[in-house]
């Protein structure tokens, strides 16, 4: 799933891939399929909890694309 600016940026909110492995290689294909994005600082969720490094994504997972945000 893509939030915000992402999702207008890619066109779409929801994308399903196969035979991606964690959040690196998500990252990659997605700079590939959308090169918009490459240049914007974005958030992975995996199963609702933001990875801060590489991480493994199963078939199945739920992962959503944030983009920067603040609050307070």
């Amino acid at each position: 799933m893509l939030f915000g600016q992402l999702a207008q940026l890619a066109g779409k909110d929801r994308i399903v891939l196969s035979g991606i492995n964690d959040t690196l290689q998500l990252r990659e294909e997605m700079n590939e399929m959308f090169p918009t994005l490459k240049n914007i600082e974005y958030a992975i969720a995996v199963g609702k909890k933001i990875m801060h490094e590489n991480a493994m994504i199963a078939e199945g997972d739920t992962v959503a694309l944030l983009p920067p945000f603040s609050g307070g």
